[in-house]
């Protein structure tokens, strides 16, 4: 019989967004716009776009809320992995349908809390082009207003002293979008109801990246 993985501890979350308040704020200097979009109870899904490894813990520095994301196996490595675990943050196989952090996730949303999600299923260009179908599934399935958040600035420039991190004190832009829902009102949570949310989904997420960029003076991809 195999041990059964700990519910993610919303305390531990919540100390987790304070080491990321620290952290990002005292190496970088992000900008916050929206914040108040993110309803303040209930369960809520944020989904990120990921350009750069930061991404994660910037939003969860500068989130109004503690944030379980659901990160990589192959984060959790020697004493990350303990640690990530205590800040209530969730382990997820990306090769195969992981049922474990699937159970996680869904009890994060069924317990009023907010999940993180890299909706593009890993880091690259940071546009939204490709969604993967999780988002939708827990959004429908857990019953959760998705709101889109861009981080934007961190990978504009290189740091002199860490080559792989944005130049301290440099700035970066987090940008709250209004929270939506993504089913169609029917409760329908078969394939081709969880693909036609993906469709709408990447459409909002696309949308509200683009007018993040015109907001913040960032380069609008054309």
């Amino acid at each position: 019989m195999t041990e059964a993985t700990p519910a993610p501890s919303e305390r531990g979350a919540a100390v987790g967004r304070g080491i990321g308040i620290g952290l990002m704020y005292g190496l970088w200097k992000p900008r916050v716009l929206g914040a108040w979009r993110v309803p303040s109870a209930g369960p809520v899904i944020l989904a990120v776009n990921h350009s750069h490894n930061i991404d994660g813990p910037m939003l969860m520095g500068t989130a109004p809320r503690p944030v379980h994301f659901l990160i990589k196996k192959e984060a959790f490595i020697g004493p990350l992995d303990p640690f990530l675990r205590g800040i209530g943050q969730l382990k997820v196989d990306r090769t195969a349908a992981d049922r474990t952090a699937i159970a996680q996730a869904l009890g994060v949303l069924a317990d009023g809390g907010a999940l993180g999600i890299f909706p593009e299923g890993t880091r690259g260009e940071g546009d939204f082009a490709s969604l993967r179908a999780g988002l939708a599934y827990f959004a429908v399935r857990g019953g959760a207003p998705i709101v889109p958040v861009a981080v934007l600035g961190s990978t504009e420039a290189r740091g002199r002293l860490i080559s792989a991190l944005p130049p301290l004190r440099s700035r970066v832009d987090v940008v709250f979008g209004d929270a939506f829902d993504a089913g169609d009102g029917s409760g329908r949570r078969t394939r081709k109801a969880l693909d036609e949310a993906t469709v709408r989904i990447q459409r909002k997420l696309a949308a509200h990246l683009e007018d993040a960029r015109r907001l913040t003076g960032r380069p609008v991809k054309t």
